[in-house]
């Protein structure tokens, strides 16, 4: 499907056209989760944002191999040279072998994956599995002179590197100045300079996950996993590496240096990246009690939440901002996204229940006739996901008029509107109703149930049984429903 997609392209700074290095294969590399706790809000929105990239880019027709890591390698976090090892922590405290952690909490990872209905990737590596990979990168690295190894472990060179290209392309950052700050601390410790970064890291006795390799037992450099997946699963040149703004500085901007020094070029075209969360105004953080795992939201059990939210509440608000602004969670905001959602499926649901006419009203017919490109060229725009939604709210007023009979389409019109809704609001957006996608029995049922009580209604009014007719009526609005008497028929919906 021809359609001129733009990408903001955190490296330049700047939306550019789409062009897949191997169109129509298109290669996609998002950074998942380290697997040592439950997952979280944080998790959510890289996983739902590029779910939404993989399943717009397939729908345009390209093959896409979406590769998501599992980081199963414990000290990998921001610390990546210092850190302790939290899978490894885990695992003492709690008397259990270290992958039995990681893979405790990779299956929750995916529960929660799957309720917010996001899609499995095409692969899902993880760092343990590729130890092998890692120490091949490592030593092309050390090859090509980037590299230093020091009392067993081995560090980039950011120094020689920095003459030679430029460290901070991706962040915009100059390092010129934090190298020469740093001299002062040359010869202390491992490392030439306290910017430098290990690319392996020499076990200490008491570190539990360790590998044999040329320098010492050890493990690797968390900047490592990506860049040496990335390349075995999609080459040395793809599309797309994406995942949260915070990984901009120091892990991606490391990937990049690593993978220049390996293979003497950019490894990635477009970097992307979505910005981050807050909670009330502020950052997501144990120490404030605002920590909010997903499965405390989708139950409601943690302090700060008035009620429960479910996954598709969280996928929509999360798509009501568009990926590279800021998302702040409250509980008014996502009451007001719970809402939105369900009048949005309603809509859909209801469409069913619109009679078609001979002839749809001009305005009615420019309106529908207009809208799935309009929703594709929000799309296009970098994923404007929440324009594609006030469009589709622009669906819902138009069947609306066309259920209150204020409006009138025909049947070639109403199936282009029945598409381009279900195709933009499921297919892409990926939201799912959750009340009836579970038991489509049940709620066949219901509906009928509630046609029949209308029958009898009709059959009381038709005898002039006007007192049968108004406790019907009247039973059914108590019940939460709204029933109209039209010039052609009842129509009749249940008020959420």
């Amino acid at each position: 499907m021809e359609q001129n997609l733009v990408i903001y392209n955190t490296l330049n700074r700047r939306k550019e056209p789409f062009k897949p290095v191997h169109a129509p294969n298109v290669g996609m590399y998002v950074c998942g989760p380290t697997v040592y706790g439950d997952p979280h809000l944080g998790h959510a929105r890289p996983a739902i944002t590029f779910d939404v990239v993989f399943r717009y880019l397939k729908h345009l027709g390209y093959k896409v191999r979406y590769v998501r890591n599992i980081t199963d390698v414990g000290h990998l976090e921001h610390d990546a040279d210092e850190g302790d090892d939290k899978i490894a922590k885990k695992a003492r405290l709690e008397q259990l072998e270290p992958m039995e952690i990681a893979q405790h909490y990779t299956n929750r990872y995916h529960a929660a994956m799957e309720a917010l209905n996001v899609l499995p990737p095409s692969i899902e590596p993880h760092a343990t599995g590729h130890i092998i990979e890692q120490q091949q990168l490592v030593s092309q690295i050390l090859a090509n002179g980037f590299a230093y190894e020091s009392n067993g472990s081995v560090y980039f060179d950011i120094e020689k590197y920095n003459k030679q290209y430029h460290y901070g392309i991706l962040s915009g950052r100059n390092l010129d100045d934090v190298i020469n700050a740093s001299r002062e601390l040359d010869g202390v410790g491992e490392k030439h300079n306290q910017v430098d970064f290990a690319l392996w890291k020499k076990a200490q006795p008491e570190h539990i996950m360790r590998w044999p390799s040329p320098w010492s037992d050890g493990f690797p450099g968390w900047h490592c996993e990506c860049t040496a997946m990335g390349r075995k699963y999609l080459g040395d040149h793809f599309d797309i590496h994406g995942g949260g703004m915070d990984l901009v500085f120091p892990h991606h901007e490391c990937e990049i240096a690593q993978a220049v020094a390996s293979q003497g070029d950019q490894m990635v075209r477009y970097w992307m990246h979505n910005n981050m969360i807050t909670i009330n105004g502020q950052k997501m953080g144990k120490s404030l009690n605002n920590f909010i795992t997903l499965e405390e939201f989708f139950t409601g059990s943690h302090a700060t939440l008035e009620q429960a939210y479910s996954p598709m509440t969280i996928r929509f608000f999360i798509l009501s901002a568009h990926y590279r602004g800021t998302v702040d969670f409250s509980n008014e905001a996502l009451k007001a996204s719970q809402k939105g959602m369900e009048r949005l499926l309603s809509a859909i649901a209801d469409m069913e229940r619109i009679a078609p006419a001979k002839t749809s009203d001009a305005a009615v017919h420019e309106s529908i006739a207009g809208l799935r490109q309009k929703c594709y060229d929000a799309m296009n725009d970098d994923f404007q996901t929440p324009v594609v939604i006030s469009h589709l709210f622009e669906g819902c007023r138009l069947i609306n008029l066309c259920l209150d009979h204020k409006a009138q389409v025909d049947a070639a019109d109403l199936q282009e509107l029945q598409e381009t809704m279900r195709l933009f609001t499921f297919d892409l957006l990926g939201l799912r109703d959750e009340k009836g996608s579970s038991s489509d029995a049940r709620e066949e049922a219901f509906g009928k149930v509630v046609d029949m009580v209308l029958d009898l209604r009709a059959k009381a009014k038709a005898a002039k049984d006007w007192a049968t007719s108004d406790q019907i009526r009247d039973a059914l609005s108590a019940a939460g429903f709204e029933v109209k008497d039209t010039k052609d028929g009842v129509t009749w919906k249940l008020n959420k």
